[in-house]
């Protein structure tokens, strides 16, 4: 299985952190402010996916103003298990406020979930995997890039970590399969760390709240446990729209 880590040449981690945000371009789709900017610094320059906190909108079952903070989430979940399938991501103060910037990724504009299920098998099984232990609900195909350097990525993770399930995706097709022996190799790794100084509830404790970071461990015990990809639930377990 795919592993491997995202974290960019120190140079531009100091200019994701440091940089000026520059050139807001709103996205012309979704639900919350997503802009594609540019970080700038000296000779420096970089895409980026910025997504204030003051551009998400209102939702009954998850708090306001945290969906950036989720999308950080994922990526230290990612990261934790050496995956490296969501591009670098950071919180920081833009020009419409704090937000999550993350690193563009020039992508194939045909791929999706359904293009790559087969072609890119490993990649996709981690994607499921990942969205199994976040909680995933709103897992579309089009979240599921192809880069142009041949690397599966996975963006748009705001609304994740619930406590309660919830979890909608496209990604059924491995309903009921075994998860692979390598992925359950990294959950055991994960969770051995999970409660140490610098395990994963601890860089998760300023981002998400208690009960949401237990139920995160509660899910990857239960995985553990069952090394089952789910079924999907009772109730709508496909988000719209689908693409």
């Amino acid at each position: 299985m795919l592993s491997r880590q995202t974290v960019p040449p120190p140079e531009t981690v100091r200019l994701l952190a440091d940089g000026e945000i520059r050139d807001c371009q709103l996205a012309p789709q979704g639900s919350n402010y997503t802009f594609l900017a540019t970080v700038l610094g000296g000779a420096q320059r970089h895409r980026v996916v910025y997504k204030p906190c003051k551009g998400e909108a209102p939702l009954w079952d998850f708090p306001d103003g945290t969906l950036y903070l989720r999308e950080y989430a994922f990526y230290l979940l990612s990261e934790a298990l050496n995956w490296g399938l969501v591009p670098y991501t950071i919180v920081r103060d833009g020009p419409h406020g704090v937000g999550s910037v993350q690193l563009f990724v020039e992508s194939d504009p045909r791929a999706n979930y359904f293009t790559l299920r087969e072609s890119h098998r490993e990649g996709v099984l981690q994607i499921c995997a990942l969205d199994v232990l976040a909680n995933n609900a709103d897992r579309k195909a089009s979240h599921c890039l192809l880069g142009l350097d041949g690397r599966v990525w996975a963006i748009d993770h705001g609304i994740t970590f619930h406590s309660d399930p919830k979890l909608r995706t496209v990604i059924w097709d491995f309903a009921g399969d075994p998860v692979p022996q390598q992925i359950m190799r990294d959950l055991e790794s994960l969770l051995e760390e999970f409660d140490s100084p610098g395990g994963l509830r601890k860089q998760l404790g300023p981002l998400l709240n208690p009960e949401e970071v237990n139920a995160l461990q509660r899910r990857a015990l239960a995985l553990l446990r069952r090394p089952l990809f789910p079924f999907p639930g009772p109730r709508r377990s496909v988000p719209w729209p689908w693409m």
